[in-house]
């Protein structure tokens, strides 16, 4: 990546135009279990214009739920290892971040699983990255 002064030069942004862009690309949590997808659908939300904070288990979703920094969104696989599965991480998200949007994804079908929470929506897999953005920009804030 080109340092900044010759971005700013050569793309005619300001300064500030840029610190604005910078501050509002939509903050996702996206938590998978499998490495792989992981980077994938990281790499392109983020091509998407979004800030992407990686959890590889649901232990570690929490963590960032509970960090203090808020998120726009949570995507989360639902079957994942360890005790905590993508639905806790639905119902954490939405008790401690107000307004937060919440996808939940899985390769089984939805009613292999306990139900969602209402205000989740569920994307089966496999999914294509302009599917999941378009989900994202249509959930209301």
């Amino acid at each position: 990546m080109r340092p900044l002064a010759a971005r700013l030069a050569t793309e005619r942004l300001s300064i500030s135009t840029f610190r604005c862009r910078a501050c509002t690309m939509p903050r996702v949590l996206l938590v998978e279990d499998e490495a792989d997808l992981l980077s994938l659908v990281s790499e392109s939300l983020d091509l998407h214009g979004m800030t992407v904070i990686q959890a590889t288990s649901g232990s570690e979703a929490f963590d960032a739920l509970r960090g203090g920094e808020p998120f726009d969104a949570v995507i989360s696989d639902i079957a994942m290892p360890g005790e905590l599965t993508g639905i806790d991480v639905a119902q954490e998200a939405i008790d401690t971040q107000p307004g937060v949007r919440v996808i939940l994804t899985s390769g089984h079908p939805l009613s292999h699983f306990p139900p969602i929470p209402k205000s989740a929506q569920f994307l089966s897999k496999p999914y294509r990255v302009r599917q999941l953005v378009d989900l994202l920009r249509a959930l209301p804030r």
